[in-house]
């Protein structure tokens, strides 16, 4: 099982980048995955999620309504877009999965990808 994440870079504030997590030796379709993220000096916290069946999704109060989780099952990948980014959103993103469900506990999921940077800097 590995999780592979692509897509980090700097940013200015308010503007867009999206994260992708593309898993291989196992399908997307069967794992809840979602995406942890850690600032230098802060707790992991878990962002966003989405769930096995993919029609129902998590996120964290501070990103909702500018992030989206979404799934294509054909590429087996899992994209976080991220509008309107804000400096506090800087941090290392991790994709995680889960054979069972989502959850807010970040040490429970099972599988962990390598991280990509994000940094939302002027």
């Amino acid at each position: 099982v590995q999780l592979q994440a692509s897509g980090g870079g700097l940013v200015q504030p308010g503007h867009s980048l999206r994260v992708s997590c593309e898993a291989s030796g196992f399908t997307v379709d069967d794992y809840a995955i979602g995406w942890v993220r850690q600032a230098p000096g802060k707790e992991r916290e878990a962002v966003s999620c989405i769930r096995r069946n993919g029609r129902i999704t998590y996120y964290i109060e501070s990103v909702k309504g500018r992030f989206t989780i979404s799934r294509d099952s054909a590429k087996n990948t899992v994209h976080l877009q991220m509008d309107s980014l804000k400096p506090e959103d800087t941090a290392v993103y991790y994709c995680v999965a889960d054979q069972r469900y989502c959850t807010a506990f970040v040490e429970e999921f099972d599988y962990w990808g390598q991280g990509t940077q994000v940094t939302v800097s002027s």
